[in-house]
Protein backbone atom coordinates (compact mmCIF):
# COMPACT_ATOMS: atom_id res chain seq x y z
CA UNK A 1 0.00 0.00 0.00
CA UNK A 2 3.11 2.51 0.91
CA UNK A 3 4.59 1.41 -2.54
CA UNK A 4 1.18 2.85 -4.53
CA UNK A 5 1.06 5.38 -2.68
CA UNK A 6 4.63 6.56 -2.92
CA UNK A 7 4.56 5.81 -6.71
CA UNK A 8 1.22 7.82 -7.10
CA UNK A 9 2.61 10.69 -5.71
CA UNK A 10 6.08 10.46 -8.04
CA UNK A 11 3.64 10.24 -11.37
CA UNK A 12 1.49 13.47 -9.38
CA UNK A 13 4.94 15.51 -9.13
CA UNK A 14 5.72 14.91 -12.84
CA UNK A 15 2.48 15.65 -14.04
CA UNK A 16 2.59 19.06 -12.51
CA UNK A 17 6.43 19.41 -13.48
CA UNK A 18 5.82 22.18 -16.39
CA UNK A 19 7.88 21.95 -19.90
CA UNK A 20 8.51 25.79 -19.55
CA UNK A 21 11.11 27.14 -17.77
CA UNK A 22 11.62 31.33 -17.89
CA UNK A 23 14.58 33.19 -16.11
CA UNK A 24 14.92 37.40 -16.19
CA UNK A 25 18.06 39.17 -15.59
CA UNK A 26 19.11 42.31 -14.87
CA UNK A 27 22.26 44.04 -13.42
CA UNK A 28 25.61 45.77 -14.55
CA UNK A 29 27.48 45.91 -17.16
CA UNK A 30 30.95 47.11 -18.38
CA UNK A 31 32.09 47.22 -21.74
CA UNK A 32 34.95 47.42 -23.90
CA UNK A 33 36.36 47.35 -27.49
CA UNK A 34 34.19 49.19 -30.27
CA UNK A 35 32.55 51.30 -26.94
CA UNK A 36 33.69 51.94 -23.70
CA UNK A 37 31.44 52.30 -21.44
CA UNK A 38 29.06 51.46 -18.22
CA UNK A 39 25.54 50.66 -17.95
CA UNK A 40 22.63 48.30 -16.93
CA UNK A 41 21.80 45.13 -19.01
CA UNK A 42 18.50 43.46 -19.09
CA UNK A 43 18.54 39.79 -20.53
CA UNK A 44 15.23 36.88 -20.47
CA UNK A 45 15.43 33.05 -21.21
CA UNK A 46 12.76 30.96 -22.25
CA UNK A 47 12.82 27.33 -22.50
CA UNK A 48 10.17 24.81 -23.57
CA UNK A 49 10.71 20.39 -23.74
CA UNK A 50 8.04 18.05 -24.13
CA UNK A 51 9.14 14.60 -25.58
CA UNK A 52 11.74 14.80 -28.30
CA UNK A 53 11.65 18.58 -28.83
CA UNK A 54 13.43 21.55 -27.06
CA UNK A 55 12.81 25.27 -27.75
CA UNK A 56 14.88 28.31 -26.38
CA UNK A 57 14.91 31.71 -26.73
CA UNK A 58 17.53 34.55 -25.90
CA UNK A 59 17.18 38.00 -25.71
CA UNK A 60 19.53 40.75 -24.02
CA UNK A 61 20.00 44.23 -24.80
CA UNK A 62 21.57 47.39 -22.93
CA UNK A 63 21.92 51.00 -24.23
CA UNK A 64 23.55 53.94 -22.48
CA UNK A 65 23.82 57.84 -22.74
CA UNK A 66 26.59 60.86 -22.52
CA UNK A 67 26.88 63.98 -22.87
CA UNK A 68 29.11 66.37 -24.35
CA UNK A 69 29.82 69.87 -24.70
CA UNK A 70 29.70 71.75 -28.06
CA UNK A 71 31.97 74.53 -27.57
CA UNK A 72 31.87 75.70 -31.45
CA UNK A 73 28.93 77.79 -30.74
CA UNK A 74 28.19 80.72 -28.09
CA UNK A 75 26.91 79.88 -25.47
CA UNK A 76 28.60 76.52 -25.68
CA UNK A 77 25.62 73.36 -26.26
CA UNK A 78 25.65 70.17 -24.00
CA UNK A 79 24.50 67.33 -26.22
CA UNK A 80 22.77 64.45 -25.21
CA UNK A 81 24.43 61.51 -27.61
CA UNK A 82 24.10 57.45 -27.21
CA UNK A 83 27.53 56.05 -26.19
CA UNK A 84 26.63 52.35 -26.52
CA UNK A 85 23.68 50.24 -27.69
CA UNK A 86 23.00 46.60 -28.23
CA UNK A 87 20.63 44.08 -28.13
CA UNK A 88 20.58 40.13 -29.09
CA UNK A 89 17.77 37.75 -30.46
CA UNK A 90 18.47 34.00 -30.65
CA UNK A 91 16.40 31.29 -30.53
CA UNK A 92 17.27 27.50 -31.26
CA UNK A 93 15.07 24.24 -31.44
CA UNK A 94 16.86 21.19 -30.98
CA UNK A 95 15.07 17.32 -31.80
CA UNK A 96 16.58 14.69 -29.52
CA UNK A 97 16.70 11.76 -31.77
CA UNK A 98 18.64 9.48 -28.43
CA UNK A 99 19.46 9.87 -25.40
CA UNK A 100 22.64 11.76 -26.34
CA UNK A 101 22.48 13.31 -29.98
CA UNK A 102 20.30 15.65 -31.83
CA UNK A 103 19.19 17.86 -34.72
CA UNK A 104 19.37 21.25 -33.89
CA UNK A 105 18.22 24.60 -36.07
CA UNK A 106 19.01 28.33 -34.93
CA UNK A 107 18.19 32.16 -35.74
CA UNK A 108 19.55 34.56 -34.39
CA UNK A 109 19.77 38.68 -35.34
CA UNK A 110 21.79 40.93 -33.48
CA UNK A 111 22.39 44.59 -33.49
CA UNK A 112 25.42 46.81 -32.37
CA UNK A 113 26.06 49.71 -34.18
CA UNK A 114 28.95 50.21 -32.15
CA UNK A 115 30.20 47.52 -33.68
CA UNK A 116 30.51 48.77 -37.43
CA UNK A 117 27.99 46.87 -38.30
CA UNK A 118 23.94 47.74 -38.53
CA UNK A 119 22.92 44.16 -38.34
CA UNK A 120 23.97 40.70 -38.23
CA UNK A 121 21.62 38.00 -38.91
CA UNK A 122 22.43 34.46 -38.80
CA UNK A 123 20.77 30.65 -40.03
CA UNK A 124 22.00 27.45 -39.09
CA UNK A 125 21.61 23.84 -38.67
CA UNK A 126 23.67 20.52 -37.64
CA UNK A 127 24.44 18.20 -35.17
CA UNK A 128 24.62 18.06 -31.18
CA UNK A 129 25.62 15.63 -29.11
CA UNK A 130 25.57 15.94 -25.42
CA UNK A 131 28.52 14.05 -23.33
CA UNK A 132 28.05 13.40 -19.52
CA UNK A 133 31.50 13.38 -18.20
CA UNK A 134 30.29 12.97 -15.21
CA UNK A 135 27.54 13.10 -12.10
CA UNK A 136 28.40 16.78 -12.04
CA UNK A 137 30.06 17.81 -15.27
CA UNK A 138 28.21 18.06 -19.04
CA UNK A 139 29.72 18.84 -22.26
CA UNK A 140 27.72 19.62 -25.58
CA UNK A 141 29.33 19.89 -28.58
CA UNK A 142 27.53 21.28 -32.21
CA UNK A 143 28.14 21.49 -35.37
CA UNK A 144 26.46 22.50 -38.82
CA UNK A 145 26.44 24.45 -41.83
CA UNK A 146 24.66 28.08 -41.36
CA UNK A 147 24.49 31.35 -43.67
CA UNK A 148 25.17 35.06 -42.26
CA UNK A 149 23.63 38.10 -43.38
CA UNK A 150 24.67 41.42 -42.32
CA UNK A 151 25.29 45.33 -43.64
CA UNK A 152 28.10 47.52 -42.82
CA UNK A 153 27.46 50.44 -40.86
CA UNK A 154 29.53 53.02 -43.35
CA UNK A 155 30.06 50.96 -46.31
CA UNK A 156 33.10 51.55 -48.66
CA UNK A 157 33.07 53.92 -51.34
CA UNK A 158 32.18 53.04 -54.26
CA UNK A 159 29.52 50.60 -52.42
CA UNK A 160 25.59 51.79 -51.83
CA UNK A 161 24.36 52.99 -48.80
CA UNK A 162 21.88 49.93 -48.91
CA UNK A 163 24.40 47.55 -49.83
CA UNK A 164 23.87 44.05 -47.93
CA UNK A 165 26.20 41.02 -47.83
CA UNK A 166 25.97 37.63 -47.27
CA UNK A 167 28.20 34.36 -46.99
CA UNK A 168 27.89 30.56 -45.83
CA UNK A 169 29.58 29.67 -42.76
CA UNK A 170 30.59 26.59 -40.76
CA UNK A 171 29.79 26.88 -36.88
CA UNK A 172 30.85 25.08 -33.98
CA UNK A 173 29.83 25.05 -30.43
CA UNK A 174 31.32 23.47 -27.13
CA UNK A 175 28.82 24.52 -24.21
CA UNK A 176 30.40 23.01 -20.64
CA UNK A 177 28.15 22.79 -17.13
CA UNK A 178 30.09 22.02 -13.79
CA UNK A 179 27.48 21.87 -11.14
CA UNK A 180 29.94 22.42 -8.36
CA UNK A 181 27.28 22.27 -5.36
CA UNK A 182 23.84 22.10 -4.75
CA UNK A 183 23.26 26.14 -4.93
CA UNK A 184 26.46 26.94 -7.66
CA UNK A 185 27.73 26.31 -11.18
CA UNK A 186 30.13 27.28 -13.48
CA UNK A 187 29.34 27.02 -17.37
CA UNK A 188 31.48 28.29 -19.95
CA UNK A 189 30.34 28.56 -23.82
CA UNK A 190 32.76 28.54 -26.92
CA UNK A 191 31.43 29.56 -30.61
CA UNK A 192 33.48 29.80 -33.59
CA UNK A 193 32.20 29.90 -37.12
CA UNK A 194 34.69 29.84 -40.71
CA UNK A 195 33.06 31.88 -42.73
CA UNK A 196 33.80 32.77 -46.60
CA UNK A 197 34.72 36.48 -45.42
CA UNK A 198 34.52 36.41 -41.94
CA UNK A 199 35.56 34.46 -39.15
CA UNK A 200 33.94 35.25 -35.81
CA UNK A 201 34.41 33.46 -31.89
CA UNK A 202 33.15 33.90 -29.05
CA UNK A 203 33.66 33.34 -25.39
CA UNK A 204 31.39 33.22 -22.32
CA UNK A 205 32.24 32.24 -19.42
CA UNK A 206 30.02 32.39 -16.03
CA UNK A 207 29.41 31.52 -12.73
CA UNK A 208 26.18 31.52 -10.91
CA UNK A 209 25.33 31.35 -7.42
CA UNK A 210 21.76 30.70 -5.70
CA UNK A 211 20.52 32.48 -3.34
CA UNK A 212 17.49 31.61 -2.72
CA UNK A 213 14.69 28.98 -4.47
CA UNK A 214 14.17 31.70 -7.42
CA UNK A 215 16.65 34.53 -7.35
CA UNK A 216 20.39 34.03 -7.80
CA UNK A 217 23.57 35.99 -8.48
CA UNK A 218 25.16 35.83 -11.75
CA UNK A 219 29.01 36.84 -12.57
CA UNK A 220 29.97 36.37 -16.71
CA UNK A 221 32.39 37.79 -18.84
CA UNK A 222 32.43 37.96 -22.79
CA UNK A 223 34.89 38.32 -25.38
CA UNK A 224 33.75 38.34 -29.16
CA UNK A 225 36.64 38.56 -31.94
CA UNK A 226 35.91 39.62 -35.47
CA UNK A 227 38.51 38.76 -37.90
CA UNK A 228 37.58 41.46 -40.47
CA UNK A 229 35.49 44.79 -39.15
CA UNK A 230 35.05 47.84 -40.79
CA UNK A 231 37.80 50.91 -40.68
CA UNK A 232 37.72 52.67 -37.60
CA UNK A 233 36.32 49.32 -35.80
CA UNK A 234 38.22 47.19 -32.89
CA UNK A 235 38.44 43.57 -33.39
CA UNK A 236 37.45 42.58 -30.08
CA UNK A 237 34.04 43.47 -28.05
CA UNK A 238 34.48 42.87 -24.34
CA UNK A 239 31.75 42.35 -21.24
CA UNK A 240 31.72 41.92 -18.04
CA UNK A 241 28.67 41.79 -15.93
CA UNK A 242 27.49 40.85 -12.54
CA UNK A 243 23.23 40.44 -12.53
CA UNK A 244 20.65 38.76 -10.78
CA UNK A 245 18.32 36.49 -12.26
CA UNK A 246 15.06 35.57 -10.92
CA UNK A 247 13.85 32.25 -12.57
CA UNK A 248 9.86 31.66 -12.38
Amino acid sequence: MALLMLSAQVLAEQAQKSPWKSAAELGYVSVSGNTNTETVKAAFDLSYEVASWKHKVHADAFSSKGETTDESVVPAVTIEERTAAKWLLTGQSDYKFTEFDYLYGLLSYEDDRFSGFQYQAKLGIGYGRRIALADDHELKLEIGPGYRSYKLDQPPAPAPAEQRQGENLVRANAAYLWTISETSSFTEDLMYEVGEEQDEWKSVTALRARINSTLAMKMSYTVKHLENVPAGSDNYDRETAVTLVFTF
